[in-house]
Parts: structure tokens; sequence; C-alpha cells
């Protein structure tokens, strides 16, 4: 491991200094964008605004043959729109590091955008080891190319190994931006039996002890991934980085989406993944906080200016741990009143 002391030294003469602190961005959806698909990325500029951050996806559902194409459609799509007017966030999901694309992802899109791209999302990170060879290859290209700003980089869980090694995974660079669950990927490694993309699965659930002859046991459906998003959370908010829900595969079940977003935005995510136009609305609805909370929170960070203390609040006592609840939910807000005009209206923020 890195010693303390050389942590933030660039790894390469020229290269920029790594960020002490992730860049403060709202980030409640990461939306997927085909970028070899003419008439997707055509409509990129009017979709920018509408996002939190548009992701070129080099990887999974882009066939062999239209690896290059992708690649150039992110490099023209990058060029075409001014991501950073709109606050807009410009990340890429390159292919895998055992793949036969990863490096030419790599090396043409710092070469071409460097200096636009934000984030680059890794696949089936398995270890520290697979973060430290993409930091010190993004050193050497961002010196190559005169690249000012880091590019960060960010991990899908999607093997046991990986999941094995979250911790490992979190602090291995000053460059980690965060985490995002991949299931379906991960349900294979596992040996896993569902061919579901996310959610949960009518088979694994709880079922109620007899209460007498005849009479019918409750049952309920629980979640698959309740114990690897408790996992990611926990290694990324310990390192300081951000967690995610990954894809939810079936995008005619608006309900069933909403209900695994919330579930992630209340364990600690920062967003999700869209990959269809009607999930950006649910990501919105959902990992920005109740008015009515942010109203709430409000008044503690009020009561308590310094956050120590204990004031009585509606009969009921709030001190320093309810603070700090609090001053996550009133700084998201404030995040999101930045972004979304109508919700700033609505939260009431000085």
């Amino acid at each position: 491991m890195k010693l303390p002391r050389r942590f933030f030294q660039p790894l390469a003469a020229g290269a920029p200094e790594p960020f002490r602190e992730l860049p403060v961005r709202l980030e409640r959806m990461i939306h997927f964008v085909p970028p070899h698909n003419d008439k997707v990325r055509a409509r990129v500029p009017e979709l920018a605004p509408t996002v939190d951050v548009v992701l070129g996806n080099l990887e999974d559902a882009v066939p062999m043959d239209q690896k290059e194409a992708a690649r150039k459609g992110f490099v023209q799509m990058a060029q075409a729109t001014d991501f950073s007017a709109t606050g807009t966030g410009l990340w890429s999901r390159i292919n895998a590091l055992n793949s036969p694309w990863f490096l030419d992802d790599l090396f043409e899109l710092v070469a071409a955008v460097g200096s636009k791209l934000d984030v680059v999302m890794i696949p089936k990170v398995e270890g520290p080891w697979d973060i430290h060879y993409v930091d010190q290859l993004l050193a050497q290209l961002e010196a190559r190319h005169g690249v000012t700003k880091p590019i960060l980089i960010h991990a899908i869980l999607e093997t046991a190994e990986g999941v094995a090694n979250v911790d490992a995974i979190a602090c291995a660079s000053p460059r980690m931006h965060g985490m995002s669950l991949g299931p379906a990927d991960l349900a294979a490694s596992r040996g896993m039996k569902t061919t579901r993309v996310g959610g949960g699965h009518p088979e694994y659930r709880v079922i109620a002890d007899p209460a007498g002859e005849g009479v019918a046991r409750a049952s309920a459906q629980q979640d698959l991934w309740h114990y690897t998003i408790a996992k990611m959370v926990d290694a990324c908010m310990a390192n300081g980085i951000k967690a995610f829900y990954g894809p939810f595969g079936d995008f005619s079940d608006g309900p069933a989406c909403e209900v695994q977003f919330r579930n992630a935005f209340l364990m600690g995510c920062a967003g999700a993944w869209t990959l269809h136009p009607n999930q950006v609305a649910i990501a919105k609805r959902v990992f920005a906080p109740d008015p009515d909370e942010v109203a709430f929170a409000a008044r503690i960070v009020a009561a308590m200016p310094d956050g120590t203390g204990a004031v009585m609040l509606d009969g009921k006592m709030q001190d320093d741990a309810t603070w700090k609840q609090a001053k996550v939910i009133v700084d998201l807000a404030k995040l999101v009143a930045a972004k979304d005009p109508e919700l700033a209206a609505v939260y009431k923020l000085g």
C-alpha cells in the first residue's frame, strides 16, 4: 500500500495532483447512453441539462464489431456538448481490464477529451491491484496530453472477489470516486439462481410461523442485494467516496424500480444508474429528500448552529447525533435545489 505521506503525490511527472476532497456534485442518476447509436447521440445536447451525469457506455450492450464506433461516438459526443455549462458530469464506462479494448478506450479518450472527462467507470474490479493499474496509466496519459484536472475512477462491484475486497478497493487511490453495484454479473459470479438484473426475486422470501391449521401463513419477498449494498456503502463512506445502486433491468416496472432505488437511497447511496428515459424521473424523485424532512432538518440545524448541546423540537430531543443526520439532509437539499429550480421553491432554503 502507498504510505500516507505519498498518497496524494501524482504518479507521473507532469500529471495533475489528485483531489484532496471529491468535487461536490449532484449525481442522482448516471444516465447511460450508447455512443455508437447516431440517433441517441444526436439527442445528448438536449438530454444533458435534464440529468446529473451522462455516461457513454463502451462495454456491455455494445456489440464487438461496434466497439470502435462507440469509442469514436463518445469522443464526438464529448466534443459537441458543453457539459460543464449545465453542471452535468461526463463519464464513460470503458471495457474491462482483461478485454482487448481496454487500452484503446483509455488511450483514445484521454488523448481526445481528457480535459472534459470527469470519471471512468471500470467494470469487474476484483481488488486494489486493478485500481493501482488504472491509476498509474491515467497519470501517464494525463501528463502526456496536458490534462490539468485528474480523471476519477469509479469501480463496479460485479464479482464475488470484488465484494470480498471492497474495503481495499475503496481506499486504493485518491482517484476513487465511488462504486456501483453490478447485480447481473455479480449474480453469475456468485452462482445465484436468478436471471433478473437488479431488484428482488419472488422466491427469495421469509414466511411466518404456523398459526394453526387452516390459517394462511404470511409471507414477504426479501431483497437479494441488501447485504451487498450495505457492505458497499460502509466501505465507501468510511473512505469518503460515494456508493451507487446500479441497473434496474425491468423498464416496464416503474413501482419496483422506485422501491429498489428508494431502499438504496435510505441506506446511503448517492444515486443509481438510469438505462431508460422513464427511470430518470424516478431517480430525480427518489434521490432527493422529502420536503417535510428537509423542513424539519433545517429546524434542527437552525436550533443547533454549532451542532452541540441538545434542544427540544415538537416534544422530541435533538442532540449532536440528530444534528449530523439533519445536516446530511439539508446539504443534499441544497445541492438538489441548485440543479432543480422547482425543488428550490419547495425546499425554501436560504
